[in-house]
């Protein structure tokens, strides 16, 4: 059974981990992120705001439900089906749902929105969403709900969670946990664990920061989604 190590933050790696352990693999969890909530003033929302959008399910997540109960009544912009889903959920009863591509909701919102837009979003983020818009003459206020930090194991702690036991492959997804996997195998203590496993990353991006630590084989998914993720590592078994 092929060993892989999930790097993405809890509670979704649980949820990882289960669609692994049905595939027939064996997962092995060690987080290199996590988010932790945000509190902006709900004084921060514009009186003009005419729209919510939101490209990550972590923004509703981690917001205060003051800030969600301030919003909730605005038609809400969300990136796809899950967040679409949890938007629902935190009490916006007008959802519309992308295509879960960013850039292709930000087109889809200028072309139909007259006012400003909050963006619901963290603190780490790519500029792409936001200036597509701002170049299609919206005005948008982020609102960073929550921030992603990185985590980091004693070589000790690392051994622990892996049993001592290398694993096969390793999936990826953001470049700040690519930067933290590099300096963990590059590590004399931990190197052992992660020489010779295949790398499965969400996107160029992440394939990119990898590279900064010498890594130049990452599989990219064919779309940003974990579906596609899982596929094509189920595809190179």
């Amino acid at each position: 059974m092929r060993r892989v190590l999930i790097t993405r933050p809890k509670p979704g790696a649980s949820h990882t981990a289960r669609k692994l352990a049905e595939l027939g693999f064996e997962p092995v969890l060690l987080p290199l992120s996590d988010t932790i909530p945000l509190f902006p003033e709900q004084s921060a929302v514009p009186s003009d705001a005419a729209a919510v959008a939101i490209t990550s399910a972590n923004a509703i997540r981690h917001a205060a439900p003051e800030l969600l109960s301030a919003l909730s009544s605005l038609p809400c912009h969300a990136v796809g089906g899950k967040t679409a889903e949890a938007a629902r959920a935190a009490g916006f009863s007008s959802v519309h749902t992308g295509s879960g591509e960013a850039l292709a909701l930000a087109d889809q919102i200028a072309a139909s929105l007259s006012g400003s837009l909050v963006y619901l979003c963290g603190r780490v983020r790519l500029a792409g969403f936001e200036d597509r818009l701002a170049s299609s003459g919206v005005r948008v206020h982020p609102l960073e709900s929550y921030d992603t930090v990185s985590l980091e194991y004693s070589d000790e702690a690392v051994s622990v969670h892996l049993a001592d036991r290398p694993v096969d492959a390793v999936l990826l997804y953001s470049a700040k946990a690519a930067h933290a996997f590099g300096v963990l195998a590059e590590r004399s203590g931990t190197h052992h664990l992660f020489e010779g496993a295949g790398l499965f990353v969400l996107s160029e991006r992440i394939a990119s920061a990898l590279g900064q630590h010498g890594f130049s084989a990452a599989s990219v998914a064919a779309q940003p989604t974990e579906q596609a993720l899982l596929t094509l590592l189920g595809a190179r078994r």
